[in-house]
């Protein structure tokens, strides 16, 4: 396989089944690249000493997507040997343990696709919009991202 054969790609995908880490992982393989970094963002059972049940996931599905793509673009500026990308995202209701978000980078080297990997996590919760609600039993409480550009804005 000669490298235009393998030209880069961004797998996007918003869903409310259980993600896949391997599926994931093996949407970013390349045998031009020695690199594959992942993100796993999980479910964790607590937030400030009040017990998680779950998590529950919306989005503007639309405009997350865009987002999302605009996010692959600008990391393709910064880290041009960046090879392919993958942003999956759950929506609806996720369970203790379970993955909410899985980012897969791969490059030619560990360097561009590690710093790649933690641009996409940290300007996806500033920029996209997906919204979390945090299950406490019989509460519940939406939650906004410390890193949302729009909230800091407000304030």
């Amino acid at each position: 396989m000669d490298e235009s054969e393998d030209m880069p790609k961004d797998f996007i995908k918003l869903k409310s089944e259980k993600l896949s880490v391997d599926e994931v992982s093996e949407l970013v393989v390349s045998p031009y690249c020695g690199a594959v970094s992942l993100f796993i963002g999980t479910t964790r059972n607590n937030f400030e000493g009040k017990k998680v049940i779950q998590l529950e996931y919306e989005a503007y599905t639309s405009m997350a997507e865009t987002e999302i793509k605009k996010i692959c673009r600008d990391v393709r500026q910064k880290w041009p040997s960046v090879k392919h990308i993958a942003v999956h995202h759950r929506l609806g209701v996720v369970p203790i343990t379970e993955a909410s978000v899985i980012i897969a980078v791969s490059s030619p080297h560990r360097a561009e696709s590690l710093e790649a990997v933690t641009y996409c996590i940290d300007t996806l919760k500033a920029s996209v919009p997906i919204w979390k609600k945090e299950i406490y039993g019989d509460e519940y409480s939406w939650k906004e991202n410390k890193e949302c550009f729009w909230v800091n804005s407000e304030k």
